[in-house]
């Protein structure tokens, strides 16, 4: 009997009638002779409702305890998509997180599985249960609640179709797939009928719609991903290994162009060009779980002091100017400066690594287009520029463009 993991987003379940639609499609599956496994995420907007209301009573709530309260999101979904299921004559049953059996580590609010124990998951299926799991949640060795931060759910997912070896891990969402663009900006994006791990990680990691360390587990344990909508019938993405002739000469070199909006720069300036400094401002930021993206070093003409400069995300933004600010002393920094006002652009494609000219092209594109170039970072199968944010759509529909990308079907 073939098994399958379901995952739904917020979107899906945003309301009653979405809800019971949902039960439906997976009541349609198991009707076909499949077991179902569903994972949720909270209804619409739950999480940010619940970020905000504690930002009420706290500038700055505890770690653990907010991610306790974000965690009571997926479980009404669940419990509720549960009861549904009840309803049309189906036995289905609802597990947390932990229940599911899903162990983190203790990083809150961007937690990583440390492992899974299907044992309860198996069981329930066993007894021929629809069983759903909320996403975005586990449990540390000290028995505390964490949640595996935004888009948690998909690594939620992905992780039980791998414990499972399930056939599959299909992921609904409000998107009929994944385009070579956001078709919210480019109406004339197409959509990819595949894509392998390599360039849908670097898509993900970029600002496509799906979470990076997803990809990272599909690729790992070789769960194929389905990505379609849940509101049509309409064919999806497959996200697998890539075929064996990928590197064919003939093959679209540039995949798809992604972006995001949330990049803040910060600069620490005239610090001593000497060995260690780099470690000494970078070790406290992956300590207090920051993560740094671009990094770019600009050294004094006499090579006495040196500007290091690098992006993070907005949201954590103001941790890294508290990290930098203590340590702007002890490494001499004449100022620490920031720009939160950025946005990152970027073409992936696996053919790239070996075919020259294209950056330059990315460059030149961006150029006739009057958008300046902040930074830049490359990867084998991707070429990132950090630009103005309110540049950033336009340059995503420039570069779109650029590469031959545009649907005229």
């Amino acid at each position: 009997m073939a098994l399958y993991v379901h995952k739904y987003g917020g979107s899906s379940v945003a309301d009653a009638g979405k809800i019971v639609n949902v039960a439906r499609r997976i009541a349609d599956v198991y009707d076909a002779g499949s077991q179902v496994v569903t994972v949720v995420s909270a209804m619409g907007d739950t999480t940010d409702e619940l970020i905000d209301l504690a930002r009420t009573v706290s500038d700055e709530p505890d770690p653990r305890e907010l991610d306790l309260l974000l965690s009571t999101g997926e479980l009404v979904s669940i419990t509720l998509l549960s009861m549904a299921l009840r309803n049309l004559g189906y036995d289905a049953i609802s597990l947390s997180g932990p229940q599911a059996g899903i162990r983190t580590d203790n990083a809150y609010g961007r937690a990583r599985i440390s492992q899974v124990d299907p044992e309860r998951l198996r069981h329930e299926l066993a007894n021929g249960r629809l069983v759903i799991v909320a996403g975005f949640q586990g449990l540390t060795p000290d028995e505390d609640i964490t949640t595996l931060g935004r888009g948690g759910s998909d690594t939620t997912a992905v992780a039980l179709a791998a414990v499972l070896n399930a056939d599959r891990c299909d992921i609904y969402t409000d998107v009929e797939g994944i385009y070579t663009a956001d078709p919210r900006v480019v109406p004339q994006a197409a959509k990819l009928s595949e894509v392998g791990y390599g360039e849908m990680l670097e898509l993900a990691a970029a600002g496509a719609k799906m979470h990076p360390r997803s990809i990272e587990l599909g690729a790992v344990y070789n769960v194929p991903i389905y990505v379609a909508s849940s509101f049509s019938d309409a064919a999806g993405t497959l996200i697998h290994q890539s075929p064996d002739d990928e590197q064919m000469e003939d093959r679209i070199k540039v995949t798809g162009i992604a972006y995001q909006t949330n990049v803040a720069k910060v600069t620490v300036c005239g610090v001593a060009d000497k060995p260690g400094v780099a470690a000494a401002l970078f070790e406290p930021l992956a300590s207090s779980g920051v993560s740094v993206d671009t990094i770019v070093q600009n050294t004094s003409a006499d090579r006495t002091t040196t500007d290091i400069s690098f992006t993070v995300t907005t949201d954590d933004l103001p941790r890294a100017l508290r990290e930098m600010s203590s340590l702007q002393d002890a490494v001499g920094a004449q100022q620490v400066i920031n720009d939160p006002t950025l946005a990152s652009v970027s073409i992936v494609g696996s053919g790239m690594q070996n075919t020259p000219g294209y950056a330059s092209r990315m460059f030149r594109i961006l150029a006739d287009g009057g958008i300046n170039i902040d930074m830049i970072t490359t990867s084998e199968i991707r070429i990132s520029c950090i630009i103005s944010q309110e540049q950033a759509q336009e340059a995503v529909r420039l570069l779109h463009r650029g590469f031959e990308l545009d649907d005229d079907g």
